[in-house]
Formats: structure tokens, C-alpha cells, sequence
């Protein structure tokens, strides 16, 4: 049977990610990688007996299908295998005498992250092409997302005499300006330093060290510290007729950095004429302020301590702005409860102490409302365990502002995201729709059968070498 009809047996399964396993008799020995990847991931289904080769699965059944569940549940809720404790969800099936086993393991929260079996080594993650052990940069980036929101309150070895004397005048000028009468602008540069919480019993923060610092300092301190901007003249770089048209490769501080990409967004957005209510024109409109609050949103919350380096990317249809380090919670959540947690808490601070960030809530509100009162379109959130993004789309898309109906007819959430993703790059193979979807490529050739059926997506030309056409 092919994956779609084995799905529809197991009708009670959410089927975006499960693995199967034979274990006729006993627990296979890679169950406990695909544990892990599980955990540390997006969550999924672990099924036993069942057999798969090439894209045909088999149920074989499992010879003794309770000693193997209680076995397995047992030693994933007594920890003595792994790690942390780990709840699991049973499910048992039986077709024609053969009995099947499903067991739903749940992604962790960051703070339980990185989950393994037997030595730290044994961490593995789900890609596109199954269970992969994770390398020592993403075991490092699961513990900094547990302990997330102290990185940047640590103290390095460094004295307000070694940071940046031109930005601490320029912040305090500006907080001056946006402040007129605040008490804090009758205190020293240390008294209002620590303050802000860039020294801490004298000696500068990381925070500090990265808002304040000199050039040479970050990169001593930082080695891979960068911020990048490019402006690209096309849709993607296949697209462009040079890879990009202007670029900013920053390794000066936030301060400065932020000012040098931020007066770039005026040029590249429409802007029209507008009066404020002072009988001015109106430079500082909602959809401007959405790119601002994605803009301070990165600077806030990058993990700056990560080998990928924050990146913003200009198309001529979008904005993208991306994010090493994963948000605190699910974007969902976030929305619903207006939440909050930055991941550099005094970086944050400094901030809003200029009324350049949201002081209350997440600011997510912000660029998606602000954006969707100038174009009509909503921007796109995204993202796994050590990365997120946000892009502002800059022109319709053919599918409409919205892609959940198309002709009358309902589509899934992963038909939306293929179809989101062939739309910015329509030579994407299966294979990077997979990594971009976190689905294996069986279940997007799945889905983009049910599209060519639904008489939505057409493929012009050959496999290699070929196109993907939306209708």
C-alpha cells in the first residue's frame, strides 16, 4: 500500500510526521533516535509493525504487541534511558488479526531541550530525511534556548571605558530627545548605564557589550557577529540578474547598525503623500512602523552566540527577516496572549527605553496589522528550534491574500505552504520543499497530487530541468 492508504487506515493518526518500524518481536534499536528526534522537533507518531521499502508499506503486525507496549512506554516515563522523563500517547490497532502500535511522542518545551539516550552524543533531530544526529552547534543552541533570556545579562571582563563613547552619546541624545524632563537624563554615563543594565557591578554586560560596543571588541569578543542586508532585483536569486544590487555586512554595534539598515526601508516601500494632524506630511506611516518593530524584533531576540548570522533580504516582492534562535513560544500563543520574552532582556530594554520597541506585548501585533493596512496582505511567520522568520509581502500573490480556498475548493496547511513556497520559486525540487516544510518527501509528493488532482498545480517539463505552474 502507498502512504496515502496507509494513512487512511490509521484514520486516528495527525500523519504530518510519523515513522514506521517492523518490531515483530521486539523494540527496534532506532527507536529510540527517532524518540529523540521527536522530542527535540516538531513531535510526531512512532508506529510498530508495519514495513516500508521505497514508498510501499506492509503491515507485518507485532508479535506481542502488549509486552512491547509496556515495555517501550516504561522506559521512556522512568527516565532511565533518557534524559528527562518523556509522556507518551498509545493508540493500538488490529487489521485482519495483525496487531499495529502507535505511540505519539510531543516536542519539548526549549527548557527540556536537548532530549537523549544513554550520552549527550545520542541527540538527534528530524529533517526532511528522517532522523539525523544533531551536530555540537545544535546541541549548543538547545541549551542557550533553555536558558533563554540570560545570555545577555552575563558580565564579560570588560569597564564602560572600553565601549563606544560616539553611541553612548548618540543613545543619550536620543533618549533625551523622546524623554525631555525624565530623571535619568540628570545621571552619569555610569549611573545611567547601570540603569539600563549595560554595566552590572561595574563591568559591562554582553547586552551592554553588543548595544555599545566598539567594532574590534564585538569581534573579539563575537567571533562570527554580523548583521546582514541585501537588496536583491528579482523575486529570488535565480531570478536577479546580480546576486544583490546593495548589501550591508555589519559588524558594528546594534546602535549604529540598526540606523544604517532602518534608513534604508523608506526607499524600498511605497510611501504615499500623507498629512499627519499637525498639518504635516506623514514620514512615519503603520506599514513603515511594522518593518521598524520586525527590525528592533531580530535585534532583541537573535542568538547572538549562533554560527548563522540575523539577515534581512529585500525582493522585489518581499521583506524577509530572519532569525537565528527560535521564538520562546509557538507564534499562536504568542498572538493569542500578547506574550512576551526576549531573548536578550537588556537589549530589549534599551530599546524601549527610546520608545523604539513595544513596551508592553511581543510587538507581532504591531507588524501585522501595520503591514495589512497598506498592502492587504498578512505577513508570514515561520520557523523550527533555532531559527524564525518574518516576511512582508509587497505585492498580491495569485493565490490571494489568504490561500485557503482556491476555485471553491479547501486546502490543507502543507498544500498552502507548497504552493507559498512555488509561488517565491518555482524551480523548488521536492527535496527543499521538504527541508522548508519539515515532511518527508513522501508526503510532499502526497500533497502535490492531491494538488495537480484539485486541477490547481501543473508541472511543465521534465523532472530535472522542469517548472512548477499554479493555475
Amino acid at each position: 500500500m502507498n502512504e496515502a492508504e496507509l494513512i487512511k487506515k490509521l484514520e486516528d493518526i495527525e500523519w504530518e510526521d510519523f515513522e514506521v518500524k517492523e518490531a515483530r518481536s521486539e523494540i527496534p534499536k532506532n527507536s529510540w533516535e527517532t524518540v529523540s528526534a521527536f522530542s527535540n522537533t516538531a513531535g510526531g507518531w512512532l508506529i510498530f509493525g508495519v514495513s516500508k521499502k521505497g514508498k510501499s508499506y506492509k503491515i507485518l503486525g507485532v508479535s506481542n504487541p502488549e509486552k512491547i507496549e509496556q515495555d517501550f512506554t516504561t522506559v521512556l516515563r522512568n527516565g532511565s534511558k533518557f534524559n528527562r522523563k518523556i509522556t507518551v500517547k498509545s493508540k493500538k490497532y488490529n487489521f485482519n488479526g495483525k496487531t499495529v502500535l502507535a505511540f505519539y511522542i510531543s516536542q519539548q518545551s526549549p527548557r527540556e531541550k536537548p532530549v537523549y539516550f544513554n550520552s549527550q552524543k545520542n541527540t538527534f533531530i528530524r529533517t526532511a530525511s528522517g532522523d539525523q544526529r544533531a551536530t555540537q552547534e545544535e546541541i549548543e543552541s538547545f541549551y542557550r534556548n533553555s536558558s533563554y533570556g540570560e545570555k545577555d545579562k552575563e558580565i564579560s571582563k570588560y569597564y564602560l571605558e572600553d565601549l563606544d563613547k560616539t553611541s553612548i552619546e548618540k543613545y543619550r541624545n536620543y533618549f533625551m530627545n523622546v524623554n525631555p524632563g525624565h530623571r535619568y537624563n540628570e545621571l552619569t554615563n555610569s549611573e545611567f548605564l547601570h540603569k539600563l543594565g549595560v554595566l552590572a557591578k561595574g563591568k559591562v554586560t554582553f547586552g551592554g557589550l553588543l548595544v555599545f560596543g566598539t567594532e574590534d571588541l564585538l569581534m573579539e569578543t563575537i567571533t562570527n557577529y554580523r548583521i546582514e542586508y541585501l537588496e536583491i532585483s528579482g523575486i529570488s536569486y535565480q531570478d536577479a540578474p546580480t546576486r544583490y544590487n546593495f548589501r550591508i555586512s555589519s559588524e558594528q554595534n546594534l546602535w549604529t547598525t540598526f540606523f544604517d539598515i532602518y534608513e534604508r526601508f523608506p526607499k524600498k516601500i511605497d510611501i504615499p503623500f500623507k498629512m499627519a494632524a499637525a498639518g504635516f506630511r506623514d514620514d512615519n506611516p503603520e506599514h513603515l512602523q511594522a518593518l521598524r518593530e520586525a527590525l528592533v524584533n531580530l535585534i532583541i531576540h537573535t542568538d547572538y552566540f549562533s554560527r548563522a548570522n540575523p539577515r534581512i533580504r529585500v525582493f522585489s516582492n518581499r521583506i524577509e527577516f530572519f532569525n537565528p534562535g527560535s521564538l520562546p513560544k509557538k507564534i499562536e500563543y504568542i498572538l493569542e496572549e500578547d506574550f512576551s520574552l526576549p531573548r536578550n532582556p537588556i537589549i530589549a530594554k534599551i530599546f524601549r527605553f527610546v520608545r523604539l520597541a513595544e513596551s508592553i506585548g511581543s510587538g507581532f501585533h504591531k507588524m501585522i496589522k501595520g503591514w495589512e493596512q497598506h498592502y492587504g496582505l498578512e505577513p508570514g511567520i515561520e520557523g523550527d528550534f533555532d531559527y524564525y522568520k518574518i516576511t512582508f509581502p509587497t505585492t498580491q500573490k495569485k493565490l490571494g491574500v489568504k490561500l485557503g480556498v482556491k476555485l471553491g475548493v479547501k486546502l490543507g496547511e502543507n498544500e498552502i505552504k507548497i504552493l507559498k513556497l512555488m509561488e517565491d520559486n518555482k524551480y523548488i525540487t521536492t527535496k527543499e520543499l521538504s527541508e522548508h516544510i519539515k515532511i518527508s518527501t513522501t508526503a510532499i509528493d502526497n500533497n502535490i497530487s492531491k494538488l495537480k488532482e484539485k486541477g490547481i498545480l501543473e508541472r511543465i517539463g521534465p523532472a530535472k530541468g522542469g517548472h512548477w505552474k499554479i493555475k
